[in-house]
């Protein structure tokens, strides 16, 4: 079921929650929204606490003060994608990574010296890659095959 429909809203707030400017992040275990119409946008942010998946509470004055869902729970809740990468963190399960794939044991360490990409290691063909890693495609490796000299472009 769609956390949306878990919610009670009016039509206004549901119109609200996505045309005006919300700047939404995932920051530790709740999601902070900040409201960017307005002339002072930090005088309008606001913590949304999510529990299973739904967006339950909401720091701001309209969610104490009015029946049903804020702008801003409507706004989280409308965001699956933020959602699921809530619950992905609070599970401990990794997020995806800027290349849309699945972070790699070790890929945040560092790399020593012996390491880099030109220090002498021998470079396969990303046909050869594909064999050893199931990221590489054959004509494309990975990033991290890449960044580690694994494999060249050529």
């Amino acid at each position: 079921m769609h956390p949306l429909a878990k919610l009670q809203f009016s039509k206004r707030v549901a119109k609200r929650a996505q045309y005006e400017a919300l700047d939404i992040s995932l920051c530790s275990d709740e999601v902070l929204v900040r409201n960017e119409s307005h002339a002072n946008p930090k005088d309008h942010e606001y913590t949304v606490t999510v529990e299973d998946g739904v967006p339950v509470a909401c720091t701001c004055p309209a969610d104490a003060r009015f029946d049903g869902a804020c702008k801003h729970r409507v706004a989280v809740a409308i965001r699956r994608p933020l959602l699921d990468a809530l619950a992905c963190q609070r599970a401990g399960e990794p997020l995806i990574v800027s290349d849309g794939g699945q972070p790699q044991p070790g890929a945040g360490d560092e790399v020593s010296s012996e390491e880099t990409v030109g220090s002498g290691a021998k470079s396969a063909t990303a046909d050869e890659t594909v064999e050893e890693c199931d990221d590489c495609r054959p004509a494309f490796p990975c990033w991290e095959c890449y960044k580690a000299g694994r494999v060249d472009l050529d």
